[in-house]
């Protein structure tokens, strides 16, 4: 892999203004109506060069403001090719990233930007239908924001061609590889003029990442901000230890009650809709994010966590890199992840974008040594200390706590009193009013059988064979109950 040009930032003597770095003059009003006055050192680094229509290879942290970065160029250079034009249908410019989380925000960055520049974005993605999307295609879009998945789906059906794109970015790269999603990339990237513009984004060059940029980037110059994978110098890294399961629920509980906005990570889906609904039943209100929700489940979550109706997440690694949500105070690894690059990914939904931050990891005695080389992996250097949720290490991290919040009241459904329209029911207040429904041998053979009555819950074999087949085997309501 040949790159070309500097690879770090280099200090500046005056930091310059968006303005000086090549930004239009309505999209730098954008985002000073957004409270974005002063670029971050990725973006003055690489709107030189990507607004000036280079190949760009950026490498930044988590929280470095690479969305801004590559957003602005993207919209800068299609609305001066174009000028503001809307003449034809086929999208301009192309963003892909590995999940729908991330999309929302990438394409939330960039509608202000595109408004201001009379160009329109659209996002592209799966689990919800895909029939808005498809009408978003024919009316005419300049921008599209997407999965590789959705979208490969929308070419193949031949709702989408992709050979007016002049701009494609592909976001967070190296986690497109870690899902898999590189074939479907490389195939997309094929279907893309030869000669656009391309911006990749990337922590790492690992899991062939370095293939993408050989095969599709030319000349390209590189931007790091940080070395791969390097921590956060703002994020404040605790390991708590708790005598046992019981101690680490109190601790739990204590840490989430903060009057802050806190992160809480666990492993896998099923425990966090768990603690979620414990937590708020115990005051604290949260709510959940992982990868069984619906979409429209995963917006209501992330908006009601984002606006601070609520002030706890509890999220699968699904959030740890397409959740951007500003003043998020603390980050807590209730389970400590599998590999040490997710542990960075998760701590950096805190101290972003020179923010400050802390994230603390809760062990058992039993996790120490594991947890030890997770850690020595992704050069966190924490000495572990045995706490209980009133120590004064955790009180320092809870801040001031909220207030107890009564959890709403579900009401239990109504028992009885309804009239059931199935044939079953039907049938049997036919039989309790002596009405045969026009049956009168199948009922009186029924009623006058001195045997005990056949339960009306499955329907009646079509034939004897089926008759003697069921009774060799247990019913299929015999079958569930056995199994509880």
């Amino acid at each position: 892999m040949r790159l070309f040009g500097r690879k770090k930032a280099s200090p500046q003597m005056t930091q310059p203004s968006f303005s000086d770095l090549g930004t239009p003059e309505a999209m730098v009003n954008a985002l000073i109506q957004q409270g974005i006055d002063s670029p971050f050192p990725i973006q003055i680094d690489t709107l030189p060069d990507s607004l000036s229509g280079r190949d760009v290879l950026g490498r930044g942290k988590t929280g470095s403001g690479k969305t801004l970065a590559f957003s602005i160029p993207v919209v800068a250079r299609l609305a001066a090719i174009h000028k503001g034009k809307m003449a034809d249908k086929k999208p301009m410019g192309l963003v892909l990233a590995p999940t729908r989380e991330l999309v929302t925000q990438i394409a939330a960055t960039m509608r202000p930007l595109a408004d201001s520049m009379n160009l329109r974005v659209a996002t592209i993605f799966g689990g919800v239908s895909q029939n808005p999307q498809a009408r978003a295609i024919r009316e005419g879009v300049e921008i599209i924001v997407a999965t590789p998945g959705r979208l490969e789906d929308l070419m193949q059906q031949g709702l989408l061609k992709l050979d007016g794109i002049e701009i494609t970015v592909l976001d967070e790269a190296d986690h497109m590889a870690d899902l898999g999603f590189l074939p479907i990339v490389t195939r997309i990237l094929k279907a893309t003029p030869k000669n656009g513009q391309r911006l990749l984004f990337s922590a790492t060059l690992d899991n062939g990442v370095n293939k993408l940029v050989d095969q599709f980037l030319t000349n390209q110059i590189m931007h790091s901000v940080d070395e791969e994978n390097s921590p956060v110098a703002q994020m404040t890294h605790h390991v708590f230890e708790a005598a046992s399961p019981e101690a680490k629920t109190q601790l739990i509980n204590a840490l989430a009650s903060g009057s802050d906005r806190r992160i809480l990570f666990m492993r896998t889906k099923h425990h966090a809709k768990k603690l979620a609904l414990a937590l708020t039943k115990a005051g604290i209100p949260a709510v959940d994010l992982h990868g069984n929700l619906s979409q429209n489940a995963r917006d209501r979550n992330l908006a009601a966590f984002s606006s601070g109706e609520v002030r706890v997440l509890v999220a699968t690694d699904v959030a740890a890199r397409g959740v951007h949500v500003d003043d998020v105070n603390l980050v807590i690894h209730v389970d400590p992840p599998a590999e040490h690059k997710a542990y960075l990914h998760r701590s950096g939904r805190t101290a972003r974008a020179g923010a400050e931050g802390d994230v603390v990891t809760i062990c058992l005695p039993t996790q120490r040594k594991d947890l030890a080389d997770l850690l020595k992996k992704a050069q966190i250097a924490v000495t572990p200390i045995a706490v209980t949720s009133q120590s004064p290490e955790v009180k320092v991290l809870i801040g001031e706590v909220a207030p107890y919040v009564k959890p709403l009241a579900v009401a239990k459904p109504a028992q009885g009193g309804g009239k059931s329209q199935g044939r079953n029911a039907q049938r049997k207040r036919a039989l309790k009013q002596g009405q045969t429904a026009g049956k009168p041998e199948s009922v009186s053979r029924k009623s006058d059988s001195p045997g005990p009555k056949r339960s009306d819950n499955f329907a009646r074999p079509a034939n004897p064979s089926q008759r003697s087949r069921r009774g060799s085997r247990p019913t299929q309501q015999t079958a569930r109950s056995s199994r509880g």
